[in-house]
């Protein structure tokens, strides 16, 4: 018995071994046009809700690989299934939209694109936050797989998901009957290119990896008057100026130190002129947590603050409108875990590194609230060469959404595929 196990193991990992080798050689032979359906998508970016070119660049590669497709899933959104025997049904996603950034790369791809936004304003269009690494990423992904089927089993669902820059895509697509429409995941994966993290390299994060988004508009209510004569009005710039303050204490020192969270308040506007004291200010503020006690307690202090601020200075209680947006994404730990381990195997263990949670918004994590398993990993998108020369310079990379960041396609795009094709490989076993 002993030496049937003994046997049984070295054939299962002579079989990966197999399925690793070829999938390098897929993505070695592969890679090249890869790059080329990466520049074209970088170079004509849309922007959410309106990324209709993208999406059927998306559907046709996937057509043509032999998926179902289904177009026009919650707006913009596509679905392709490929069925392949009984087995797990797996997800993967990636988004379709850009950014109103007018590019400065220099890049000979870059983005030229200007268009007209809701506002009725001109506005550059970029792909400055990575999703053109996500859409040629899992197009890769999903032919290696179409044209590897003896490699695994079960159903794969590709999806290509619109608005992720407002929050509102994937909720748009689940309650167009994502999950009720088409086969619902046991699992969910997907990566978010990094700004920070050399080609070559992923990170992982179980647990929490993104925070809860809310908005926050407040209006200090006052009572005009004359700038000369204070005693006869209710300045609410002051009530305005105090209440900045006494919001940043909420985290301070109302909340456990262990517990993330941030209070920013993005924009203030009141008054007209040097000498008016004005009716009203008016704030705005973004909210970032983890928890859901977290979350509802920082909406109580709040309004208490604000209540306060006002009573203080013996004025109208403020208008308070508190707007929950993107919940928490929260990667399944077991998940993870697991996720963690191929990537490891496939890359070697100095290639996968630990990723720090962040305070922003990705609605992938939609998908896990709707009782799905998720895991995102951070995919490396910068030469280690230029790396080294910013650091060398005592600066730091270009962030995510700046007009600055691009990444180096070839080793990106050569990892990415690689990583997420071993990971469907490990959950849909043949």
């Amino acid at each position: 018995m002993i030496r049937l196990l003994s046997l049984l193991l070295v054939a299962g990992f002579a079989v990966r071994s197999v399925a690793a080798d070829e999938v390098v050689e897929w993505v070695d032979a592969q890679t090249p046009s890869l790059v080329e359906f990466y520049k074209e998508l970088h170079a004509a970016p849309e922007l959410s809700l309106e990324e209709h070119k993208t999406a059927a660049k998306i559907a046709d590669a996937w057509e043509a690989a032999g998926y179902t497709v289904t177009r026009g899933v919650g707006g913009t959104g596509v679905v392709a299934v490929l069925e392949n025997g009984d087995g797990p049904t797996v997800m993967l996603r990636t988004d379709l939209d850009g950014l109103p950034v007018v590019e400065q790369t220099g890049l000979d791809y870059a983005s030229t694109v200007r268009t007209t936004d809701k506002r009725g304003a001109v506005v550059g269009v970029m792909h400055a936050c990575g999703h053109d690494v996500h859409m040629t990423n899992l197009v890769g992904v999903s032919r290696c797989l179409t044209e590897n089927k003896n490699l695994w089993k079960g159903t794969l669902v590709c999806i290509a998901q619109p608005a992720e820059e407002l929050g509102a895509g994937a909720e748009a697509m689940l309650a167009d009957g994502l999950f009720a429409r088409f086969p619902r995941p046991d699992y969910a994966i997907a990566l978010h290119a990094a700004n920070d993290l050399e080609a070559g390299k992923v990170s992982t994060c179980p647990g929490f990896f993104g925070a809860n988004v809310d908005s926050v508009d407040i209006t200090v209510r006052g009572k005009g008057g004359h700038g000369a004569a204070p005693h006869t009005a209710i300045d609410p710039v002051v009530i305005a100026a105090r209440l900045v303050l006494d919001l940043q204490t909420i985290v301070s020192r109302e909340l456990k130190p262990t517990e993330p969270a941030v209070i920013t308040v993005g924009s203030i506007h009141g008054g007209t002129k040097h000498n008016v004291i004005g009716d009203d200010v008016k704030l705005q503020l973004t909210v970032r947590t983890y928890s859901a006690d977290i979350r509802k307690q920082i909406a109580e202090a709040i309004e208490r603050k604000a209540k306060a601020a006002a009573a203080s200075a013996d004025a109208p209680d403020p208008e308070i409108v508190y707007s929950e947006g993107t919940p928490s994404l929260y990667n399944d730990p077991d998940l993870t875990t697991r996720v963690d381990g191929v990537l490891r195997k496939t890359l070697g263990d100095g290639s996968v590194n630990k990723a720090e949670p962040m305070m922003g918004a990705e609605d992938f994590s939609r998908y896990g609230k709707a009782g799905v398993p998720i895991c995102m990993f951070r995919l490396g998108t910068i030469s280690k060469e230029r790396l080294d020369a910013w650091k060398a310079a005592g600066e730091t990379p270009p962030s995510m959404h700046s007009s600055l960041y691009w990444p180096n396609p070839e080793p990106t795009l050569r990892t990415g595929v690689q990583a997420m094709t071993a990971i469907v490989l490990d959950l849909m076993p043949r």
